[in-house]
């Protein structure tokens, strides 16, 4: 027999972790998503995104702060080649050093506590490059402001996907992504724009202005629902869930169901556990994802892009370069957003992956069979000094690696920039979700790190076409790992995500 609408379809879900019978629940689900008031929702992810709005920002600080540090009259603070490559790169150090402390902060402190804690070290880093007298105040700065934005990138993601519903956690979880964009377009504005024009002293204190807005906005948001539960605050994660969804809702079905998954995962992970399918799985994928997310080459192309284009001859002027890479990201990021929910997340990694593919293949084959007067080995120096050489284009093949660069970055943002962070947030088992976005975070950016510090010597040693060969390979390996060992989330809700692990079931993960 048929069961009745209501009641059977919580207690099936919850107690069996199976999806909803397709008739009656899927229409059950529709018109409860419909219901939904997002406006609270919305609000408490904008809160919590300006975290990743200073992440950006403070990433690309030194693109406008080097060449003025260089020219400073004071020589403790002016930087040679050397200082300028550690400025620039110990702060994926100290992101890979808040990644790791994420892992312990997410399931002790929660996680919006988590994000609002990234706030002190922020600050305090912020504080130091403003008022920086000589190296070690700068290095530290940027080691602090690293460390903040590891803390965000590993709790914010988890944040998000835990208080959203299946019918917006696609779009809100590319949030973070857009605000990291939209953080570093404001920093070149305020940095490069001659009416707009700040020293670098003044762009730190225009820094502080993004973390305090957030402080200020998470006190009145509420925890996450997933994690009250896990520490035995039910009344309270009531009330959080209510807030966000609307008081005229039925939002108590919801709660049913969160509650029941907490419940069959209230104890601290065991060493035995991990040894489990339903442990280790999710979380070999997710730490797989953001290690080929990086190994792509797309720190590298950020990096060095300005690098870049003067050893290809391309035909831009250096003030526009990155603030066009800023736009094409952005654009491509909401492209993203507003598809996740529709097309699915594995259609966009697809897409993503074979644009990549075909952008690094053309950069690697067009720096190897270019003319040797563009291509040489002295050009390739030029990425370690690109103002000795100047560019001389002369003609229009020199659109190929500009094309191509704007062509990776815009498929890196529309599905393995910002669906890699949604997806560690969406498969990752609740008992674990703390501990193993924080060791995805130090994957992510200790990869990043080594790729960034190694770029450079590979380029001289074997020219600039063996890097972008070796990202068209491995972006070649992220389409084979996107078919066989990624999920489909779209449209399910954690716990069925988790159920799909648990229980080996794919019918909704096709």
């Amino acid at each position: 027999m048929e069961p009745s609408v209501r009641e059977p379809l919580v207690r099936k879900t919850s107690s069996s972790y199976r999806t909803f019978p397709e008739s009656a629940g899927k229409r059950l689900d529709k018109e409860y998503l419909r219901s939904l008031h997002n406006e609270r929702l919305y609000l408490a992810v904008f809160a919590a995104v300006l975290g990743n709005f200073s992440f950006g920002f403070a990433l690309v600080y030194p693109s406008p702060v080097i060449p003025a540090l260089e020219a400073d009259p004071n020589p403790a603070l002016r930087l040679d080649k050397y200082t300028a490559s550690w400025f620039g790169s110990v702060f994926m150090l100290g992101a890979a050093a808040g990644g790791l402390s994420t892992m312990f902060l997410n399931d002790r402190l929660g996680r919006k506590l988590s994000i609002m804690f990234s706030a002190l070290p922020s600050a305090v880093g912020y504080v130091l490059l403003a008022s920086a007298q000589g190296m070690g105040m700068l290095l530290l700065g940027r080691v602090l402001t690293g460390y903040a934005g590891g803390v965000t990138s590993a709790a914010i993601p988890v944040y998000i996907s835990e208080i959203s519903h299946p019918g917006v956690r696609g779009m809100l979880g590319a949030c973070p992504q857009i605000m990291a964009v939209l953080g570093s377009l404001v920093l070149y504005a305020l940095g490069k724009y001659q009416w707009l024009v700040l020293d670098w002293r003044w762009l730190a204190v225009a820094g502080e202005v993004p973390v305090l807005a957030m402080i200020i906005l998470l006190c009145f948001m509420p925890n996450s629902p997933r994690f009250l539960l896990s520490r035995g605050k039910d009344d309270e994660a009531l009330r959080s869930l209510c807030w966000l969804r609307g008081k005229d809702t039925d939002y108590g079905r919801e709660y049913e169901q969160i509650k029941d998954s907490v419940r069959k995962q209230c104890r601290r992970i065991s060493c035995a556990e991990i040894k489990d399918p339903f442990m280790y799985k999710p979380i070999l994928i997710a730490v797989g994802m953001r290690f080929l997310q990086q190994l792509s080459g797309v720190t590298c192309v950020l990096v060095y892009l300005q690098s870049i284009f003067k050893k290809t001859s391309v035909i831009l002027k250096p003030e526009y370069d990155a603030a066009l890479v800023g736009l094409v990201r952005l654009f491509s990021v909401a492209i993203a957003a507003v598809s996740m929910d529709k097309a699915g997340r594995k259609i966009l990694l697809f897409v993503s992956a074979g644009v990549m593919l075909v952008s690094n293949l053309t950069m690697g084959l067009y720096t190897h069979f270019v003319p040797a007067s563009q291509n040489g080995t002295i050009a390739n120096k030029t990425l370690v000094s690109s103002a000795s050489l100047p560019a001389e284009p002369t003609n229009y093949i020199t659109l190929i690696p500009l094309l191509a660069t704007m062509f990776f970055i815009m498929g890196y943002a529309m599905g393995w920039g910002p669906i890699t962070w949604l997806l560690m947030s969406e498969i990752l088992p609740l008992k674990a979700r703390g501990v193993a976005s924080g060791l995805c975070v130090v994957m992510s950016w200790l990869t990043a790190f080594t790729l960034t510090q190694l770029f450079l010597h590979v380029v001289v040693a074997f020219g600039l076409e063996v890097p972008f060969l070796f990202f068209a390979v491995i972006c070649a390996g992220n389409i084979l790992f996107t078919g066989c060992c990624v999920p489909e989330t779209k449209g399910r809700s954690l716990e069925q995500i988790e159920a799909f692990f648990r229980t080996g079931r794919r019918s909704f993960m096709r």
